[in-house]
């Protein structure tokens, strides 16, 4: 099936080439769409923002794998609640912990 997008051709030096794939793969773009923002003036995305939003992801999973372990756990019939009470005390303390770096990250968004 034929496409009808035109492909543009642009002679660079070799240096100038990559400092282009540098810079695109700082925005996390390919080549071409780097490009076609920068020609067409459109906003390149945030790269801050994006290292932010990595973070936010890292953090999130980290608690998803502390909930995780939490209630498995939880699940485990064959702890005594005396050996219970330092280990739950010491998992709350780290999820606490991960929401607390969890807000700080998002502040810095703004």
């Amino acid at each position: 099936m034929p496409t009808k997008k035109h492909r543009l051709r642009a002679y660079v030096t070799p240096e100038e080439y990559e400092q282009i794939i540098h810079q695109a793969k700082q925005y996390n773009l390919s080549i071409s769409a780097f490009v076609r923002k920068l020609a067409l003036g459109e906003p390149l995305p945030n790269v801050d923002y994006a290292k932010t939003r990595l973070e936010l992801l890292r953090i999130n999973a980290d608690m998803g794998r502390l909930g995780g372990l939490f209630k498995f756990w939880l699940g485990d019939k064959d702890r005594s609640s005396q050996e219970a009470t330092p280990q739950l005390r010491e998992l709350l303390h780290e999820i606490e912990r991960r929401q607390l770096e969890l807000k700080e990250v998002v502040r810095q968004i703004k």
